[in-house]
């Protein structure tokens, strides 16, 4: 935890005069204990990135130097989609555009997120979401059993994405009744995504392949099945910003490439008419 936070000071995902998500919030993003998570922050404060302000939380006051451009790719370490959204739902609008497998990952973030407008802690204006799932009516290379003839784990990733894709929906609605002008449009594309895809107020992008490996996925009827299947909640992503032409980069050009994919699939490939 404590290397990401690092990174993501210095990445730009917290700025200087920013506030830091909650402990609760930072215990579930990096999925460790409260006792971690105030660990790391007492490290931090002591060092003078942030401070506790009483009855707000932790403020960042500074943020590492960022060395001079180097013409040769920056290692990337994890990243978390959490604090982003966190970020941008602190803005007058938000924009998401979303590719992955299933929509389980973004709605977490979006549940604390609408919890957040309806405790009155952010004001959003305008909410807009556009989701990228995968067709529901072709069987994807994974996750899927290894027996090619039984269709059992496409027809749980199905439930599963149907599900979230739902629940996603619902938020939107709550956040309507909230005074939010919400809106979130779903297409599906008929491919198995090889990677999941989030762009952030058109300024932030997460990107991470899929890895997959073999396990056994238990049925809800006790059944173990042999699977291929991909890391969904724990995936490893990388973060990426958008940049002037001037200050053209490694790291722009990655954005402007995936955005474009992103774009593409969703003007040439996906269907608007299909069901959630």
């Amino acid at each position: 935890m404590e290397s990401v936070l690092r990174e993501q000071l210095a990445n730009g995902t917290y700025r200087a005069g920013q506030s830091l998500p909650t402990q609760r919030q930072l215990a579930e993003e990096f999925g460790v204990s409260r006792d971690t998570v105030q660990r790391v922050l007492r490290k931090l404060t002591d060092e003078g990135w942030v401070e506790s302000r009483q009855g707000s939380g932790m403020w960042v006051l500074k943020v590492p130097q960022v060395e001079p451009a180097d013409p040769r790719p920056r290692r990337r370490v994890a990243t978390s989609l959490g604090p982003l959204i966190h970020r941008a739902f602190e803005q007058p609008e938000v924009v998401l555009d979303t590719f992955a497998l299933t929509s389980e990952t973004l709605w977490n973030h979006l549940k604390v997120q609408a919890e957040r407008v309806a405790a009155g802690e952010v004001t959003p204006e305008r909410v807009r979401l556009r989701m990228l799932l995968p067709s529901d009516t072709v069987k994807l290379a994974y996750p899927a059993a290894k027996d090619k003839e039984d269709d059992r784990i496409w027809q749980r990733w199905r439930a599963m994405a149907r599900r979230y894709a739902i629940e996603i929906t619902g938020l939107m609605g709550q956040l309507r009744e909230l005074g939010v002008d919400a809106e979130v449009e779903i297409r599906r594309v008929a491919m198995t995504p090889q990677y999941k895809l989030y762009v952030i107020n058109k300024e932030d992008l997460l990107f991470g392949l899929y890895e997959v490996f073999e396990r056994k996925i238990t049925l809800d009827d006790g059944t173990s099945v042999e699977a291929l299947d991909v890391l969904g909640l724990g995936s490893v992503l990388s973060h990426h910003r958008e940049e002037t032409a001037e200050d053209e980069s490694h790291d722009g050009r990655i954005f402007a490439t995936m955005r474009a994919s992103f774009e593409s699939y969703w003007e040439r490939l996906s269907d608007p008419e299909a069901d959630i």
